[in-house]
């Protein structure tokens, strides 16, 4: 994974990445809070929550916190898949069935940096983006080109990170969800840090 400045890890965060990614490699499932606990010799689970928290915010990991079977290496990218023909949305029409060629998506990915994030709750459900799904972000380099309507993952220093539209308007910063039910939050330009752009949203059926 190609990662910035900001996203480096810590030791203690790169110990617990590389034990995730090798009990993972041997086992085909992630591990459990109380088995990251013993393999870092760590008698709390806080210490731990946290280097997950790290490593999710920092694109290594894509995880639900409190659901630690959930976890998922983001750097682990398909390679291809295979393009099988059309389907139509409206009336039907002809199918094909010899695969003519590869939907290859690694490259733009790993070129832009691409980050995975799972979203936890419904703010944006009339984004058509439900709780459990996974989000991949494009990093953002220049704040001030961000165009209004445009949906952002953000870090609220002392509050945290939420996924949410992106406006400006009057010199204030509005993050707005996609659900009713979900008021405005308004803030300073200096308040908040915008980790990325959405790019694709995946879904696991």
């Amino acid at each position: 994974m190609k990662t910035s400045e900001g996203n480096k890890l810590t030791d203690a965060q790169n110990e617990l990445y590389g034990w995730i990614k090798k009990y993972m490699k041997d086992f085909q499932h992630s591990p459990s809070i109380r088995q990251m606990m013993q393999a870092m010799g760590l008698k709390s689970p806080a210490p731990i929550q946290s280097r997950l928290r790290h490593l999710q915010e920092k694109g290594y990991i894509s995880w639900q916190e409190g659901k630690a079977r959930t976890m998922q290496i983001v750097d682990e990218i398909i390679e291809g898949v295979p393009i099988m023909g059309s389907v139509a949305a409206g009336g039907l029409i002809e199918t094909y069935s010899d695969v003519q060629e590869n939907l290859d998506i690694s490259d733009v990915l790993k070129n832009k940096n691409v980050f995975a994030l799972t979203v936890n709750g419904d703010s944006m459900i009339d984004a058509c983006i439900a709780d459990g799904d996974m989000v991949l972000m494009e990093p953002i380099t220049d704040t001030y080109s961000l165009r209004n309507g445009t949906i952002v993952s953000a870090m609220v220093p002392g509050l945290g990170t939420t996924l949410k539209y992106f406006a400006k308007r009057g010199g204030k910063i509005f993050l707005e969800a996609a659900n009713p039910d979900y008021e405005p939050i308004e803030l300073n330009l200096d308040e908040v840090v915008f980790q990325g752009k959405l790019l694709a949203v995946w879904r696991k059926l």
